[in-house]
């Protein structure tokens, strides 16, 4: 149902009170470790070390928005491109950025963007509305290509009656999209930092390869790559957003797998902050003088059942599977106080979560019966070796507690490991019973977390869950105004969630980072990345 012309005015007057400081958003972790030639130790004249190092746990998928879906790559991202729209420093409240707040049409489908005057990607070339809209453009219906996991999710599709229907450039500074049908987190969706942020075209034009070399027209340019060991940074001289211009010459992302290593470097000073921190470092990460960044993150940490094929197709396979599994004494062993049980898809926090939810209850007799009558004595589950942002401690552990409370139910759990990256391809093109996912949210609104289930993408729906009912219910979402009756619809997606048991969900982690006493001005956003611009080093 679209906005009424007085709330939809409304809506515009208010975001536009928002402050104008802006930062953007979205999820990650990834690291290794950085060459000799990176000095992490130089500083000008004004006391400010020219460098600070961000080590995270594994690579970046790639560094285009339109061909990534991971946290590694956002957080790296973020700070290279600017989207039209950006979220508060510290909420995912939409402040301006390459454009002033939209001017919506009295139906809701109408978007138009006055976009800044005389903004220029790295490689100097004009980023204007051609640019957006050509950004925009090839990753819509039919340009977009298989390999764009993002742009269903930001742009929608002919197929779901959604999203984005054309794009028009009338001017230089002036951007019209059209929508299909009304949709109350489109706004938000512009402000993501994966498919909306805005690409040099000379980036991907005529075989230039924009995965591996990245341009934007963001407060930092991209240097080098050196895979499996950093990626280096510097700040753009030329930024046009005086409010947001980088206070430290060069941003190191360094990749370091192993946790320890990670702790190891913070604490001897080779590395400024570090993320993908577990409750057992926590100690040693203070102890040594080092400051710890902990706030209730934005994310759900879940096991997906293979809906489509393999040995929990059926409903009350899965039911044994979520009975076998003390989830609850799991995730206080595991985590600690770092992480919180999940009753349901969507953070404690977030409305319209409903604590009256159940999910199903540890049986582990009940269990071990059902799967004997099924004839269900063994499965295979793919994970991940890296830590997460919604999983600090890497998939192998986790699987492992979950293999030992399965073996106790009378099934043998087969664990199939890869590193994050090979991962990712690994739960599109291998078979599986189960898989370990999760997800950071992208924009604070329920739709991004509730859409999972309903995507035909498998990079967003892992386990191929199909059910038509729900897939109607995120539609009313989508086309529901903000209120009661749209936190109603949600509900209703809870529910059938924790009805139909697509995923076995298991906690809420806490955003988690250490960083040396001697920076200032680190905030880890509640979608999982940083935005280093602000961010600086005492010498």
């Amino acid at each position: 149902m679209s906005m009424s012309e007085i709330s939809r005015r409304r809506f515009v007057q208010a975001m536009g009170a928002i402050s104008a400081t802006s930062v953007f958003a979205l999820a990650g972790c990834g690291a290794k470790r950085a060459s000799e030639s990176d000095d992490n130790t130089d500083s000008t004249a004004s006391g400010i070390a020219d460098t600070i190092t961000f080590a995270q746990g594994a690579d970046p998928r790639g560094l285009d928005p339109a061909y990534v879906d991971d946290g590694e790559s956002a957080k790296i991202m973020c700070n290279i491109y600017d989207t039209l729209l950006a979220y508060d420093t510290q909420s995912c409240d939409i402040v301006p950025c390459l454009a002033d707040l939209p001017d919506i049409s009295d139906d809701g489908l109408t978007y138009t963007f006055k976009l800044q005057e005389g903004v220029k990607f790295h490689d100097g070339t004009d980023c204007n509305a051609a640019a957006v809209k050509a950004n925009i453009d090839r990753q819509l219906e039919p340009n977009r290509t298989e390999d764009m996991p993002y742009a269903s999710f930001v742009f929608g599709s002919e197929a779901s009656g959604s999203g984005v229907a054309s794009v028009e450039a009338p001017d230089d500074t002036t951007l019209v999209i059209t929508l299909r049908a009304a949709s109350t987190p489109f706004i938000k969706n512009m402000a993501m930092a994966l498919a909306a942020p805005v690409v040099a075209p000379s980036a991907y034009a005529d075989g230039a390869n924009s995965i591996e070399n990245p341009i934007g027209s963001g407060p930092y340019k991209f240097v080098s790559w050196n895979k499996g060991e950093n990626v280096v940074l510097e700040a753009n001289e030329d930024y046009w957003d005086e409010n947001r211009m980088p206070q430290t010459k060069n941003v190191i992302f360094r990749f370091i797998a192993e946790n320890s290593s990670r702790v190891t470097a913070l604490n001897n000073g080779e590395v400024d902050i570090i993320d993908g921190i577990d409750a057992s470092v926590v100690p040693t990460i203070t102890d040594a003088g080092n400051e710890l960044f902990e706030e209730d993150g934005m994310n759900i940490n879940y096991m997906a059942f293979r809906n489509d094929d393999g040995a929990f197709t059926d409903l009350e396979a899965r039911r044994a599977f979520c009975q076998a599994v003390n989830v609850e004494e799991m995730v206080q062993s595991l985590y600690g106080d770092y992480a919180g049980v999940a009753t349901s898809v969507m953070p404690l926090w977030m409305a319209p979560y409903d604590e009256d939810i159940q999910q199903t209850a540890y049986d582990p007799e009940a269990a071990k019966q059902a799967f004997a009558d099924l004839g269900i004595t063994s499965c295979t589950m793919l994970t991940y070796t890296n830590p997460r942002p919604y999983n600090s401690i890497g998939g192998q552990a986790l699987a492992e507690a979950i293999q030992g409370y399965l073996r106790e139910a009378g099934v043998e759990m087969e664990i199939v490991s890869y590193d994050w990256t090979t991962y990712q391809t690994k739960v599109e093109t291998d078979k599986f019973d189960v898989c370990l996912y999760g997800w950071v949210g992208d924009n604070g609104d329920p739709d991004n977390f509730m859409n999972l289930l309903a995507d035909e993408n498998v990079s967003m729906n892992v386990g191929r869950f199909r059910n038509e009912e729900y897939n109607a219910l995120i539609q009313q979402g989508l086309a529901t105004e903000e209120g009661d009756a749209r936190n109603e619809i949600y509900k209703q997606c809870e529910q059938m969630v924790a009805d139909q048991m697509p995923w076995m969900v298991i906690s809420h982690s806490k955003n988690l980072a250490g960083y040396s006493p001697k920076v200032q001005g680190f905030y880890y956003h509640p979608t999982g990345v940083v935005h280093m611009e602000g961010v600086t080093k005492s010498a």
